[in-house]
C-alpha cells in the first residue's frame, strides 16, 4: 500500500471486479473498488455488485496487474488477423446435415 501525499494516510489499492451471472458462463467487468486485500475486495464486491443475488462467482484483480492494448492502435494491432483467412467462418464448407451453425 502506498501513502497518500496529501493526507499521509495509507491508500488501499484499486481492484477491478468481474461477476459471473446465473445466466452466463463468462465473467463481466462490473466496476472497481478500493480494498486492503483480495478477501476484502471480494466481500465488498459482493455487497456492492450482487445486492440482488444475481452473481454466482466473483473475480477480483488488483488494477495494477491489468494490462491492455491501446485503443488508438487498434487498426494496426488487429490487422495481421485479416491475412489468416482460415480464421474466418467463410473459409469452411459445412455439410448439409449440419443445421444449427
Amino acid at each position: 500500500m502506498e501513502k497518500n501525499q496529501n493526507t499521509g494516510r495509507t491508500a488501499w489499492p484499486l481492484w477491478e471486479i468481474f461477476i459471473r451471472s446465473k445466466q452466463g458462463l463468462d465473467h463481466k467487468h462490473v466496476g472497481s473498488l478500493h480494498a486492503a486485500d483480495a478477501a476484502m475486495a471480494i466481500e465488498n464486491a459482493r455487497d456492492v455488485y450482487t445486492r440482488r443475488m444475481e452473481g454466482v462467482s466473483i473475480w477480483v484483480v488488483e488494477s495494477k496487474y491489468v494490462h491492455a492494448s491501446n485503443p488508438d492502435e487498434a487498426a494496426s494491432f488487429y490487422d495481421p488477423a485479416n491475412d489468416k483467412v482460415y480464421r474466418h467462418p467463410t473459409f469452411y464448407d459445412l455439410p448439409d446435415e449440419l443445421k444449427h451453425m
